[in-house]
């Protein structure tokens, strides 16, 4: 008997995918407000359509195979093994409260594998689905690539549980050569780490067996290809398989540095590392100044570079509305000459993004929240999904819509038609969304205390019944959520019509007396705006007297 691995969590990616795109923030439980171990993701590449995957626990047949296809396109790649028993997965987080993220680093091209089986995306969800510990999901995907062969391009992945987080560096070995070479290390209770689409690890304490694993040969390997020739003590992984480039820094190592640097203040010295002046890489984690919560957490999701010498909202390219989003791709060429784009944690083409709270002193069905949220997360409210969730909030729901099918009943749709909108006048409109985001996520975070104090006490009767009730506030805070931004979509056209601002009072657009809409704000230009128009029209728009 054959089952298909449905492996597309928030996301069916379309036939068209742009890689080196995804973020991942990590948090230790040291290092955590309220002692969870925090993990970030955001999805991004252009082109794709998100959605909510929801991987029942199950048990399966002797001899039953599972069919694996490929995250990215959808193509079928081969058969492996099915497990006797599966566990509960809901987007990125299983029952266990596992977490798993992954950015994509590429590293040299010449190893990615062709003829390999499991790609990185489903190693990701089938690592979820077999594993109660961040340790086991490491021996499970690399157990699964040493057998079965590694068939997607160089990895850099967030493996986590309540206890502990790892970054798992993974690369193949070349065409028809089964198996990759990988490190892993543990980032301590009290630091935070980040990684970015470039591989972060260099060098790693190959004696501290606990808090770093590696595959035998990945110094041997390396040596082997030519890629490394010194000493072992001085063996980096990302040197070896992922030398840096100018994209490699700017666009990735830069957003790792954002992170770093909003809550660790000597991290604004590798400011000159991002630039390019200086070539000490920074550390692979840090301590944060002070404790971090999950709300930190979000918006730091949410970082343009704002207030750095990065600051996209600042120079010509955000335009009349300080808009920190640019159109892709990233670089450009102007009479030969190659120029850039900052590439921020925050982008437009994000498809999903969660942040996950793992909490070890609570029973997992309700220690393990999954923060959710379609589309770039600078414009969305994260809604929490409980990892013991059995059910996919309708509008997260696979079949609603896809990527050329628009619904009023997809989130990710509703979610882009309001985003959409305010790009074009970013500074104009951005504080009508913050409202709305803001009041949508204090009212959840508000209301989670007394949720999981009702959900324990459940729990201690009949787990299955708090199971039942956690999944039905899951469904229905995403169900809010999603009327929310219809709302908000709907003030947002009516306010900003024809590019002037209605007036607005105690939240209600005001009349005249005999009930009509009043007299509308004509904002025009921002004033530093318009002195550009004028230092490149000259005198074009200048109001003159007439001749008589």
């Amino acid at each position: 008997m054959k089952t298909k691995l449905m492996w597309i969590v928030a996301l069916l990616a379309a036939w068209v995918t742009e890689g080196f795109a995804c973020t991942n923030l990590i948090v230790g439980k040291a290092a955590s407000v309220d002692g969870s171990v925090i993990v970030s993701y955001s999805a991004d590449s252009f082109g794709t359509f998100g959605h909510l995957y929801h991987s029942p626990a199950a048990t399966h047949k002797q001899g039953e195979m599972l069919d694996i296809y490929e995250w990215d396109t959808g193509r079928y790649l081969g058969q492996i093994k099915q497990v006797p028993k599966t566990y509960n997965v809901i987007g990125n987080i299983n029952e266990f409260q596992v977490t798993i993220g992954e950015t994509t680093f590429g590293g040299r091209q010449e190893l990615a594998d062709s003829t390999g089986i499991i790609d990185y995306g489903s190693l990701i969800y089938i690592a979820l689905q077999r594993s109660s510990t961040a340790r086991e999901a490491i021996q499970v995907m690399t157990d699964l690539v040493k057998e079965y062969g590694y068939y997607s391009e160089g990895e850099s992945f967030t493996v986590a549980d309540p206890n502990e987080a790892w970054i798992l560096e993974m690369i193949g070995k070349g065409p028809g050569v089964r198996g990759a070479v990988w490190v892993a290390v543990r980032v301590p209770d009290d630091c935070i780490a980040a990684h970015a689409n470039q591989s972060r690890i260099h060098k790693f304490n190959m004696d501290d067996k606990e808090n770093c694993i590696y595959s035998p040969d990945v110094i041997s390997f390396a040596r082997e290809k030519g890629y490394f020739n010194g000493m072992n003590r001085d063996f980096s992984f990302a040197e070896a398989y992922n030398p840096l480039d100018f994209g490699g820094l700017r666009y990735c190592e830069a957003r790792v540095w954002s992170f770093y640097r909003r809550h660790n203040a000597e991290m604004n010295q590798y400011l000159s590392y991002i630039k390019g002046e200086t070539s000490e890489p920074m550390p692979l984690y840090v301590k944060p100044d002070k404790k971090v919560s999950v709300q930190d957490i979000q918006q730091d999701m949410r970082d343009h570079y704002e207030g750095t010498p990065l600051d996209m909202t600042k120079d010509l390219g955000a335009g009349a509305y300080q808009s920190p989003y640019r159109p892709s791709p990233l670089s450009f060429k102007v009479d030969g000459q190659e120029y850039f784009n900052e590439r921020p944690i925050s982008t437009q083409q994000a498809a999903f993004t969660f942040v996950s709270q793992m909490r070890g002193n609570l029973p997992n069905v309700v220690g393990g929240v999954l923060w959710f949220g379609m589309d770039d997360a600078n414009m969305i409210a994260y809604t929490p999904v409980y990892c013991c969730t059995t059910e996919v909030p309708p509008c997260y729901a696979k079949g609603v819509a896809d990527g050329v099918t628009f619904s009023w009943n997809s989130a990710f749709w509703v979610c882009n038609w309001v985003s959409n909108m305010i790009y074009p006048r970013y500074g104009l409109m951005i504080d009508d969304l913050r409202e709305v985001q803001k009041q949508t996520e204090e009212g959840f975070f508000t209301a989670q205390e007394e949720v999981e104090s009702k959900a324990l006490e459940m729990y201690k009767e009949n787990p299955g019944k708090a199971k039942e009730y956690l999944t039905s506030y899951t469904v229905q805070t995403a169900q809010n959520m999603l009327d929310g931004w219809k709302k908000l979509g709907e003030f947002l056209i009516v306010k900003y019509n024809d590019l002037v601002v209605k007036r607005v009072k105690d939240g209600k657009f005001e009349r005249t007396s005999t009930g009509l809409c009043a007299p509308v704000i004509r904002p025009g230009y921002p004033e530093a705006y318009n002195w550009k128009v004028i230092q490149e029209t000259g005198n074009r728009y200048k109001v003159t007297d007439l001749k008589k």
